[in-house]
């Protein structure tokens, strides 16, 4: 495990256990929702699963709804930062004179979503205020390692170490749990797919303990393809933005140009 922790007098450990909600933004999953929930069930502490349909066009909700999530919609897609202000919110509304803890999972998890259960005990027993999932490496379905060049792991990592002086392993997990003091206190979470990164920055700098936790869950990889390539795209130009709204982009600038990121063919 590793972690980072700067010294805050705001920030009081929470040294006995509470109800855990996990929320689950989802946006066209249909085939794989019912799953993730049925799995998510079985770990324990959590007794509120609560799945956000951001928007999608196919049975995501009703899914949901059949394996015994929460549903709440947006009637169009809004993007993974809403859906989890969004599912927080749905939260909130049902806590009881103590407020839940979060555990934040993605919706294609499936069967292997059980295995993030090791991220609560940190958070439950005040050793954490907000823990951050480390996957083992992803394979895709032919067996071949999924992940791209790493471009946009590596510059979310150097800015997360320019803002707080620690470096994450894999600083883009959407893997998390932490306390509602935290999730409040991130709130509004940045747009897009810097949300991870920024979560992780707003946090340290106001002096919350973020531990990194090994768990084993499997997600669908992103592919090679151009979609694949345009997904990371904009994972890279969110993760910039990001960072570039909290003064903390690497010394070299932010990383490889765009056009980097797609490497023209030889010619024949």
């Amino acid at each position: 495990m590793s972690g980072h922790a700067v010294p805050n007098n705001d920030v009081s450990p929470e040294p006995f256990e509470r109800a855990v909600a996990c929320v689950i933004p989802a946006k066209d999953e249909a085939d794989r929702i019912a799953a993730t929930v049925d799995a998510v069930h079985k770990i324990i502490g959590v007794d509120l699963v609560v799945v956000v349909d951001d928007g999608s066009t196919d049975g995501t909700a009703e899914a949901a709804e059949r394996a015994g999530a929460v549903v709440v919609r947006h009637e169009r897609n809004r993007g993974k930062a809403a859906a989890m202000e969004t599912g927080a919110a749905a939260v909130a509304e049902r806590d009881g004179a103590r407020a839940r803890h979060l555990l934040f999972l993605d919706a294609d998890l499936t069967d292997t979503a059980s295995g993030a259960g090791p991220l609560i005990e940190p958070v439950q027993t005040g050793r954490a205020d907000m823990t951050i999932g480390t996957l083992p490496a992803q394979v895709r379905a032919d067996g071949s390692k999924a992940g791209g060049h790493g471009f946009v792991v590596r510059l979310s990592r150097a800015g997360i170490e320019e803002a707080t002086g620690w470096a994450p392993e894999q600083p883009l997990s959407g893997q998390r749990c932490l306390t509602r003091a935290a999730f409040d206190s991130a709130v509004p979470l940045a747009a897009g797919f810097g949300v991870e990164t920024a979560l992780t920055i707003d946090l340290g700098r106001k002096g919350f303990r973020i531990l990194e936790v090994p768990i084993d869950v499997r997600h669908r990889a992103t592919g090679t393809d151009l979609r694949g390539q345009l997904h990371r795209a904009k994972q890279y130009l969110h993760v910039r933005r990001a960072l570039a709204a909290r003064s903390a982009l690497p010394a070299d600038g932010g990383g490889p140009s765009l056009r980097s990121l797609f490497p023209r063919k030889s010619a024949q």
